[in-house]
Parts: structure tokens; C-alpha cells; sequence
């Protein structure tokens, strides 16, 4: 062995030529990249020229199919981690924010006539007497309608629901409880109608008040088959095919007109035009409060008549309390002649339960027959 000769290495790979020797039987070995190696004389051995190609390029080929590997494997890797889930990696939801299409709405034939009402479903209907009601608006017409609803405290009116409602649906307004029922009372309905991105025929804008009867949340007849709702509903209509609902008041000169004589008094029946107690004018002592069956309620199917006569008496009751505190206050019961029985029911009340009250058979002129007048002491 001598400098110049070509070498590889016996415990590892490698090789190159020799360049120097060093005590202790050292060989220096220079290879490939330059580097002097020391290697023990025993480590490395003499090779030919060819011999040493044919080493370096089977060393070569195994470190190319190590780095291939390795770069196989790098590439598996990269794969694994991306298919690993992420801790706390929540897939974002797109969004919608910025869409601005809609659909045009879909207009059905006759609807272009109005028709809305206020509906109360009962949760249970085996459970009538028990149960809870939802309420809800309904629009059954190719219009949109804003809408206000209030709720009268006394003389006062509180908004209870306020918003927008599209054409052909019904919106839930809330769930309204037994306890609530009395509460309700009367209703304000106010509707606006218009279409939207189309010419339309301008409706007019509807104001029109409700008497919400507790009465009829006790008994499972007064809950129809509807159109709007998988089960009966209580309906109450606002306006329907333009024609808006009965007015709640009228005003105490026509009332006086209609009762004056037989003829007016039926053809008041007939239309069957609720009334609420009303001062008339000139006159700012009176209040008068019509408590035919037909005027306070807007059906008495299926109630008996000590049903109504119980209705007709807690309606006398209420309007008494109301006015209990306004002495010199009189107030006019309309009760009509008939049999009697709702005057006779009203006398007793009156010499049994409101003692400090005085009575008289109301002016003829002014409010025809079966008319009682009380006067608040």
C-alpha cells in the first residue's frame, strides 16, 4: 500500500486515496469531497480503479434509493398529517350575509282579495279546559301586511305584537296561558297591505277591534276544522275578501235608531253589530251597554241558554265594577223584552248584590223598550 493507491474502507462505507501514513499503523485516506479520513491499516484495502467505480457506484445507487425512500415516506407523512383531524378545527359555515336573492313570491289565484286572522290552536284539545293555546296571525292573500296589535288596560292600549308578515303564511305571535285569558279583553288589530317590486290595487288600512270571549276557550265546539291548521282553531277574522270584520263600537245615536221600534231592533240583529258601552253626545252621564246575546258574542252554537245568561250577568258585573268609584254615573242595560229573564236576572243582582245602586226602566224615546237604567251611589 502506497500513497496514490485507491482504497475503501472494510467497517463502513466509504473509501478514497491514500495520502499519507502516520505511527501506529494509521493510513490517511482522502475522499471524494476532499476530507483526509484517518483509518487503522487493517480497515482499508487496495482496490483497482474499476473495482472502486463499480464500489462507489453501488454506494451511490443506495443512497439514491435511500433518499427515494426517504422521499416517499416524507411524502406518506405529509399525507397522514393531512388527513389527521385537527383539534378544535371547526369547518367554518358559509356565508350567507351578503346573499341578496330571493325568490319571487308565489301568488295564488283569489288571493288578491284580503283576507287575515287572529287564530288560537289548543295544545291539547283532549285537555280543553287545561291546556294552553298558541296565537297566531294569519294572511291568507297575495299581500304583505305590517301589523300592530294592542290590548286595551281600561282606557288604555298596550302594543303587545308589532312586524311584517309575508303573503299566503301565518306567523306565531305567543303562547297564551289560562290565566291570560281575561286579560285579553279586547284587541286592536291594524293592518297596512302592499305587494312588493310589482304595481298593485291599493288597499285601504284596517283598524279593526276584537272581543276575545274567555267563554269560548272552555268549550272544544267553538274550535273549527280550518284551512290554516293541521287541528281546530278559534278564528277570529280581521278583514276577508276585503270585507272588514264587525266594528266593536257604534256609535249610541244609531244604536238609538235601531232599537226604536220592533222592525229596527231585528234588523240591528240581523247584522249583528257589536257594541261597546259609548257616551252619547250631549249627554257625557251615560254610558250604554247592549247585552243581547248576538252583540256580545260572535256565536252562540253549543252554549245552553244558562250559558249565556251567565255571560250576558258577568258583563253587567264587569261594567259595574268598572265604573263603581264614578258617582252619579249612569249606565244603560239593553236587555230587550223577550220573557224577561235577563231583566229579572239584572233586578236581583241589583237588589241582592248592588244595594247602594238605583234603577228605573231607561227612557222609551230614547232607547225603546227593555231598557234598564242604573245610577252609580
Amino acid at each position: 500500500m502506497k500513497i496514490g493507491d485507491q482504497v475503501r474502507f472494510l467497517s463502513e462505507k466509504g473509501g478514497g486515496r491514500v495520502v499519507g501514513f502516520q505511527k501506529g499503523g494509521i493510513v490517511v485516506v482522502e475522499d471524494e469531497d476532499g476530507f483526509e479520513i484517518p483509518m487503522a491499516q487493517t480497515d482499508v484495502v487496495v482496490v483497482g480503479e474499476e473495482d472502486y467505480d463499480t464500489g462507489r457506484m453501488i454506494l451511490a445507487k443506495a443512497a439514491s434509493q435511500s433518499n427515494e425512500n426517504a422521499q416517499v415516506r416524507s411524502v406518506k407523512s405529509m399525507l397522514n398529517e393531512k388527513a389527521e383531524p385537527v383539534e378544535n378545527d371547526v369547518e367554518e359555515e358559509p356565508d350567507y350575509s351578503k346573499v341578496t336573492f330571493r325568490a319571487p313570491v308565489e301568488e295564488r289565484k283569489g288571493g288578491n282579495r284580503l283576507s287575515a286572522y287572529l287564530a288560537y290552536v289548543p295544545l291539547d284539545a283532549k285537555n280543553i279546559s287545561q291546556c294552553q293555546f298558541e296565537c297566531y296571525l294569519v294572511n291568507d292573500s297575495n299581500y304583505f301586511l305590517q301589523y300592530a296589535i294592542f290590548l286595551a288596560e281600561g282606557n288604555s292600549w298596550t302594543l303587545q305584537y308589532q312586524g311584517e308578515i309575508e303573503p299566503n303564511t301565518k306567523e306565531f305571535l305567543a303562547d297564551v296561558g289560562r290565566e291570560e285569558l281575561n286579560a285579553l279583553g279586547r284587541v286592536e288589530v291594524q293592518l297596512l297591505a302592499y305587494k312588493k317590486d310589482k304595481p298593485f290595487v291599493l288597499k285601504p288600512a284596517i283598524d279593526v277591534q276584537l272581543r276575545i270571549d274567555p267563554i269560548k276557550f272552555f268549550k272544544l265546539h267553538t274550535f273549527k276544522e280550518n284551512d290554516f291548521f293541521e287541528q281546530p282553531a278559534l278564528l277570529y277574522s280581521v278583514v276577508e275578501n276585503d270585507v272588514v270584520a264587525r266594528p266593536l263600537v257604534i256609535d249610541p245615536k244609531e244604536l238609538k235608531k235601531r232599537l226604536a221600534g220592533g222592525a229596527g231592533k231585528e234588523s240591528s240583529r240581523q247584522e249583528n253589530v257589536k257594541r261597546e258601552p259609548q257616551k252619547r253626545k250631549g249627554d257625557e252621564d251615560v254610558v250604554v251597554v247592549d247585552l243581547h246575546a248576538d252583540e256580545l258574542l260572535d256565536t252562540t252554537e253549543g252554549m245552553s241558554a244558562s250559558d249565556i245568561l251567565s255571560y250576558q250577568l258577568e258583563v253587567f258585573r264587569r261594567k259595574l265594577a268598572e265604573y263603581k268609584n264614578k258617582r252619579g254615573q249612569r249606565l244603560i242595560f239593553i236587555h230587550g223584552k223577550g220573557e224577561g229573564v235577563l231583566r229579572h236576572a239584572l233586578i236581583n243582582d241589583l237588589n241582592y248584590r248592588y244595594k247602594q245602586y238605583t234603577y228605573q226602566d231607561a227612557s222609551f224615546q230614547e232607547y225603546g223598550y227593555g231598557a234598564t237604567q242604573v245610577t252609580i251611589k
